[in-house]
């Protein structure tokens, strides 16, 4: 029996890299999972690979009416959420001067706005239950800025300050809140290749599973997992 038997996970942006390998490592723990990603056809692929209690949801997290759905869904299967990873992200080009508003819309609807209704949908339940685990996936670029990042990096800034203050919100309510923020990871929207050998999607689902495996008195707030 896993760590996790019993517990309901919704894991965000699950069709690829991080939110399939964090899906895959939670159903390893016992976990029923929700699967959420946009794409039908490499969604229902991730969740056939999985062993155990799984579904898979279509979900646009820029739009409340799907997160809404996805929080539903979960409930009707599973009856309860337990742990709500947001991992869904988009990394588009993001130069201040080059004016690509489209692209600046999609990142601040994505990363930021699919992040508060990912959490509004779940937190209700995890307060009255006085129990649950909000994960959010960030990035090092919301701790660094580089010329070509501005929009990126302010909407993972804001992931993390949105962590923090919900932390505090949530304090003394059972209710705990980690940022993970990795570095670069070998995946399909990774950034260009730099000297260091990148993270694979494993080493970040494992600092998820550490996170919400800990003693429910135990909350691992900030988590920054770099290459060597």
């Amino acid at each position: 029996m896993g760590k996790l038997t019993g517990k309901t996970a919704i894991v965000t942006g699950a069709s690829s890299g991080i939110g399939a390998a964090v899906a895959e490592q939670l159903a390893d723990e016992g976990a029923n999972l929700v699967l959420a990603a946009r794409g039908k056809d490499r969604l229902d692929a991730v969740a056939t690979k999985i062993s155990g209690n799984v579904i898979a949801v279509v979900t646009d997290m820029a739009k409340k009416s799907d997160v809404d759905k996805l929080a539903s869904e979960a409930m009707k299967e599973f009856g309860q959420i337990d742990f709500y990873v947001n991992n869904a992200g988009a990394v588009l080009g993001s130069r201040i001067q080059d004016g690509q508003t489209d692209n600046w819309d999609q990142m601040i609807d994505t990363n930021i706005k699919g992040v508060l209704y990912g959490i509004n949908s779940a937190l209700p339940g995890m307060l009255e239950r006085s129990s649950g685990h909000i994960v959010n996936i960030a990035s090092v670029s919301g701790h660094e800025v580089n010329k070509v990042s501005a929009v990126y990096s302010a909407t993972k800034f804001a992931v993390r300050a949105l962590s923090m203050s919900l932390e505090k919100e949530l304090a003394r309510t059972g209710v705990r809140v980690t940022n993970i923020s990795p570095g670069q990871v070998d995946t399909a929207i990774a950034s260009k290749p730099s000297d260091r050998k990148p993270l694979a999607p494993s080493d970040i689902a494992k600092a998820v599973v550490y996170a919400v495996t800990q003693p429910d008195y135990v909350n691992v707030n900030e988590i920054t997992v770099r290459p060597v």
